[in-house]
């Protein structure tokens, strides 16, 4: 098994990059919706948040109420905290779960946002950054996504720098190329990654032997 961390700045393109890559066959374990996951009605994850945050963190139908949630919890660093010594431990179990049920021979993609900002690039045997211009992320976040610019702008700042995620890269994606080229550099990345996959199991083997 391969274990590869999937990161990139946002507006970089990085739910495309995983997209085809799940395409070419790679089992893809993506944080953001574990932690949707984890914290959905009924789950032990959502009691403790309402035991830590209150009720008023509920919308109307018993779920989460992401948009109050966070305007408590990214003013106060002492709440976020909170919040994350919730979450992060239960999106961690889930993630180790769906990679221990994965094939011996897969190669296992990490979608994981904040993988810069969170110092996790050694948890990973490779880590993949998708990368694109300030001014691409800029353009694709106000023209795809609705932001403002000035919304826009704040959303990158807050996030780690392009020279940081790139000094933690073994495998730099270019996304700042039309889709078809994209999908190519994808296809010799997915060549690359099947290799070292097939050359640590031969290793493991070896090792067995």
């Amino acid at each position: 098994m391969l274990k590869v961390g999937l990161t990139g700045g946002i507006g970089a393109g990085k739910s495309e990059v995983s997209r085809l890559l799940v395409e070419c066959g790679a089992v893809l374990i993506d944080a953001d919706r574990i932690a949707r996951e984890v914290v959905a009605p009924g789950t032990p994850g959502l009691a403790a948040v309402v035991d830590t945050f209150g009720a008023d963190v509920l919308a109307p139908d018993g779920a989460l109420d992401r948009p109050r949630l966070g305007s408590v919890v990214f003013a106060d660093p002492e709440k976020l905290a909170a919040l994350n010594a919730i979450v992060h431990p239960l999106v961690g179990a889930r993630s180790r779960e769906l990679e221990n049920a994965a094939a011996d021979d897969s190669v296992v993609v990490h979608d994981v946002p904040l993988l810069a900002e969170n110092g996790l690039a050694k948890l990973y045997d490779l880590v993949v950054v998708v990368d694109a211009a300030p001014e691409t992320q800029l353009d694709r976040l106000v023209r795809l996504r609705g932001m403002t610019e000035e919304d826009a702008r704040a959303r990158m700042a807050a996030q780690a720098t392009r020279e940081k995620r790139l000094e933690i890269a073994d495998i730099v994606v270019d996304n700042d190329v039309p889709l078809d080229d994209l999908r190519r550099r994808v296809r010799e990345v997915w060549a690359d990654l099947t290799r070292r996959a097939h050359a640590s199991g031969e290793g493991s083997e070896r090792t067995e032997e």
